[in-house]
C-alpha cells in the first residue's frame, strides 16, 4: 500500500483558552475523496486550516506528501501543491477573472503571461466559464464565483485540493454548478478533503466520511456505513437532521 498523501498524528489546537482540536490522527491516500462533517464549531475548518498552513498547531505533526509540512520554509511553494477554496470565493476584486487565474501561476510558478493564460483558459473552460474571462470578478453570481475560485486552485496544477465548506455561502439553486464540477474533479482522480454540510454529496462521491465532533474524529467509514449503520450514538443523532437530504 502507497504511503498516505496526508498523515496527521495527535494534532492540537486551541484559540485562547478554547481548545478545537484535541489530538487528532488522521490520514488520505492519493485519489481519496475525503469529506469532513460535523456541527459548526467541531474543528473541521481548523483542521483543513492546519493541512494548508493557515493556522500553525500547538502539537502533533503533519505529514503531506511525506514532508513534514511545519518545517517548511516556503509556503506559497507548499500551497502551489495545495490548494484551497474557501466559503467566501476570495477572489481578488480589482481584477477580472482571468486575471484572477494567472496571477498566482506568474508569481509562483513563474510562467509566462502567455502560458499563464493558456492555463487558465483550459480550467476556466473546464468548470464551464471560459466565456466569462474577461467579466468583472464582481458582476458573476455566487456559484459562478466559486467555479473561478477552483479553476484559480487548479490552474497550479496542485495534488492535494482542499475545500472548506464551498457551497456554504452559495443560493440553493447555485449549489448544484459547484458539486458538478467537484464530482468530475473526484471521477478524475484527484486527491480531496472536503468540509461539507452537503450530505447528498458525501454519500454520492466520497470514499471516505469522517464525523467531527468537540476537537476530535468520533467515527470514520465508507458512505454507506456511515450513513445507513453509523457505530455512534452521536453521530446518528447528527446524521438524523439530513434523513431528506
Amino acid at each position: 500500500m502507497s504511503n498516505p498523501v496526508v498523515e496527521i498524528k495527535w494534532l492540537r489546537k486551541s484559540f485562547g483558552t478554547l481548545e478545537v482540536l484535541k489530538g487528532v490522527d488522521f490520514n488520505v491516500n492519493e485519489s481519496e475523496v475525503v469529506c469532513l462533517i460535523g456541527s459548526s464549531g467541531s474543528g473541521k475548518s481548523t483542521l483543513l486550516r492546519c493541512i494548508n498552513l493557515l493556522e500553525k498547531p500547538d502539537d502533533g505533526s503533519i505529514h503531506v506528501f511525506g514532508q513534514n509540512i511545519l518545517d517548511v520554509k516556503n509556503v506559497d511553494q507548499y500551497r502551489a501543491n495545495v490548494g484551497m477554496c474557501f466559503q467566501q470565493f476570495n477572489l481578488f476584486k480589482n481584477m477580472n477573472v482571468l486575471k484572477n487565474c494567472m496571477i498566482a501561476q506568474q508569481k509562483v510558478l513563474h510562467r509566462s503571461a502567455k502560458e499563464a493564460e493558456e492555463k487558465a483558459r483550459f480550467y476556466l473552460r473546464k468548470v464551464g466559464m471560459e466565456q466569462f474571462a474577461l467579466a468583472d470578478s464582481n458582476m458573476i453570481s455566487g456559484g459562478q464565483k466559486q467555479r473561478v475560485a477552483i479553476a484559480r486552485a487548479l490552474c497550479m496544477e496542485p495534488k492535494l485540493m482542499l475545500f472548506d465548506e464551498p457551497t456554504s455561502a452559495l443560493d440553493p439553486e447555485m449549489v448544484k454548478e459547484v458539486l458538478v464540477v467537484m464530482k468530475q474533479l473526484a471521477e478524475e482522480g484527484l486527491t480531496m478533503i472536503v468540509v461539507t454540510h452537503e450530505m447528498g454529496f458525501a454519500r454520492q462521491v466520497a470514499d471516505r466520511v469522517v464525523f467531527m465532533d468537540k476537537g476530535v474524529i468520533e467515527e470514520e467509514g465508507d458512505p454507506k456505513t456511515m450513513f445507513t449503520n453509523p457505530k455512534s450514538e452521536r453521530t446518528r443523532e447528527f446524521l438524523s437532521h439530513f434523513q431528506e437530504d
